[in-house]
């Protein structure tokens, strides 16, 4: 394989990427900072396919990276692989307002093939090509320039092993016939709604006890604020506040400035300054939340009931055993919350009772939750019996006739 020198003139990326745009797929890689930025600080791109590889350097002098950028983005012949790859192309997203299509992900497709549920890159490349990846330069500051030999080598090795790996992972899923699996999976990988930074939608992420309107109308609009300030400063939203702060805040409100000084999480300085101005005339303007944007309530303790509760129990165990069974990552095939929604008798709009997921285990799933199907111990290991719909009636009659004499007393004799 070719690898070549840093990329950092516009002209070798426009020829790399002409070159590329032939190849039925490439590896991609990114390092960046965000460690005390708002938006993250692309650092480096990695590049491959079976034949070279390349890293680019997106901070170096008048470089274009829109030959790559288009390549990633608009290419629809070219499948882009990542490991892992939110990261990468919540980075792609911002700078492009698109995303990579068509993509692969090798940690989700582990899921199908494996019952590993989050495989790291390093255990990845070991298990497939037994190589251990030199982890010395993986907390660089990829910030810094010049990056050395051995950062860039480090880079460059990510998308090279990630080449060799894919054809691998693609091989092993034709065979199993499970390739269909990750087709949603994959898209929703692709979702540019999955990107898109809607400061509105900021509070969703806070945990705030309490359902009260009012409440919860403070805490979007706080939150929001909390955006805008730190997008403007292009700093980490935690340097403006904490979560646990802006949650006191909307249960709390203070009467007037001077009180953020008691608020915990907030420094003295914030009872004078401007940004504290900023904050109080944001609580003082938010309305309560609409009854269109209530979250829903959980399906937890009472509707879900004592009973409900064991029944979501042996789901979860049902779950542990099929994924053994059929070497496939449980979290692929359903969720904690989703069987909980099914022990409490949900049956609409759940992924395990459709298409793939349901003939692999949403039936055995219904099965349990209706009394036909039973665990069992065999040679050691748990399985799931059927248990038959009607027992036949002579040994209905027969186990009758059984609790009869001994309910009376007598010795039950077959």
């Amino acid at each position: 394989m070719i690898i070549h020198p840093l990329i950092t003139q516009t002209e070798d990326l426009a020829a790399l990427c002409e070159r590329l745009a032939k190849s039925d797929f490439v590896s991609v890689d990114t390092e960046f900072m965000r460690e005390n930025t708002y938006w993250p600080e692309l650092c480096l791109v990695q590049i491959a396919n079976t034949e070279e590889a390349a890293a680019i350097d997106p901070m170096a002098e008048g470089l274009d990276l829109s030959p790559l950028l288009d390549l990633l983005t608009d290419n629809e012949e070219v499948l882009k692989v990542f490991h892992a790859g939110g990261q990468d192309v919540e980075i792609i997203f911002n700078a492009t307002g698109r995303t990579p299509h068509p993509i692969f992900d090798t940690q989700i497709a582990m899921m199908a093939i494996s019952q590993s549920e989050q495989i790291g890159y390093s255990n990845l490349v070991e298990s497939w090509l037994g190589l251990t990846i030199d982890k010395g330069a993986r907390f660089t500051d990829w910030s810094r320039r010049p990056l050395t030999e051995r950062q860039i080598e480090y880079a460059i090795g990510d998308v090279t092993h990630l080449s060799k790996i894919f054809p691998k992972i693609l091989k092993r899923l034709i065979k199993t016939g499970r390739g269909a699996w990750l087709n949603q999976e994959m898209e929703k990988l692709a979702d540019p709604d999955n990107y898109r930074n809607d400061p509105t939608q900021a509070w969703k992420r806070i945990k705030a006890a309490g359902r009260n309107p009012t409440m919860l109308g403070r805490l979007k609009a706080i939150a929001e604020w909390r955006e805008h300030e730190a997008q403007g400063k292009n700093i980490p939203r935690g340097r403006i506040a904490r979560d646990e702060t802006l949650a006191d805040l909307a249960n709390h409100p203070p009467k007037q400035q001077s009180d953020l000084a008691k608020v915990r999480g907030l420094s003295q300085g914030w009872k004078d300054n401007e940004i504290g101005k900023r904050l109080m005339a944001t609580i003082a303007k938010a309305q309560p939340l609409p009854d269109d944007e209530m979250p829903p309530r959980a399906p937890r303790g009472a509707p879900l009931g004592k009973e409900g509760a064991l029944v979501a129990d042996l789901l979860k165990l049902l779950v542990k055993i099929r994924a053994r069974e059929i070497d496939v990552a449980a979290r692929l095939l359903t969720r904690s919350d989703e069987l909980e929604l099914l022990a409490a008798g949900v049956r609409k709009n759940l992924p395990i009772l459709q298409g793939w997921r349901y003939e692999v285990f949403g039936k055995d799933a219904l099965d349990l939750v209706e009394g036909k199907l039973a665990f069992a111990v065999e040679n050691g290991r748990l399985k799931m019996t059927h248990v038959d719909d009607e027992v036949p009636q002579e040994a209905a009659t027969e186990t009758g006739e059984m609790a009869t004499a001994e309910d009376e007393g007598g010795q039950a004799t077959g």
